[in-house]
Parts: structure tokens; sequence; C-alpha cells
């Protein structure tokens, strides 16, 4: 079996510079991008437990803990060789998103029962 066939197979990592074609290279990113929504889904219900132990609406928005978790990743993606230029801005809005999914799910927990 040639190497670039094991990651559809086997969920196995293909080093991209295996990679012999387009396809190969699409294949991988499809991969990981299955990967990212699975985490993203898994950070989304943390961000929805916090707006149940949240006591107060304008806890949801923490200028401190932002920068603090911006400088952890740009650390991280230092370490791992991501860009700066990718991981900054990416974080950024993941962050924001995130707290506005957390101020609906806060307020909803606001909301009387039906």
């Amino acid at each position: 079996m040639e190497p670039k066939l094991l990651s559809h197979m086997t969920n196995q990592v293909v080093p991209a510079q295996t990679c012999q074609s387009m396809s190969d290279v699409r294949r991988e990113i499809d991969r990981l991008d299955r990967a990212l929504v699975a985490l993203l889904a898994e950070r989304q219900s943390y961000i929805e437990r916090a707006a149940e132990i949240k006591v107060a609406r304008n806890a949801v928005h923490d200028s401190a803990r932002i920068e603090d978790v911006v400088a952890k990743v740009l650390a991280e993606a230092k370490e791992k060789g991501l860009s700066a230029a990718i991981a900054e801005p990416v974080w950024r809005t993941l962050i924001e998103r995130c707290i506005a999914h957390e101020f609906v799910a806060f307020d909803r927990r606001l909301q009387p029962a039906r």
C-alpha cells in the first residue's frame, strides 16, 4: 500500500511533504477540517457551560482573559510553526464568535420557561 493512501483508510497523519497530488493535499485538508470541527464543537460545549456557571451577564466578556488566551495561542503557534499572521486573527475571530454564542446561551438561560 502506498503511504499516501494511509490517511483516508486509517486516519493516520500523512506528512504534507509525502502528498503527491492536489487530490492528496485536499484529502488531508478535509481530514483536518473534520478534526477541527470536532474540536470546535467540544470548545463550544465549554462555552455553553460557562454561560450556565456565570452569574452576571457582564462576566461573559472578559478582556483580560481574551488577551491571555491569545498570548497562549501565539506561544503555541510559534512552537508548532503556525504563522502568527494566521493564528492571531483566527483566534480573535473565534473568541469573538464564542462570546456572541455565550451571550445567547446566557440570555436563553434567563428566559422564563414556556
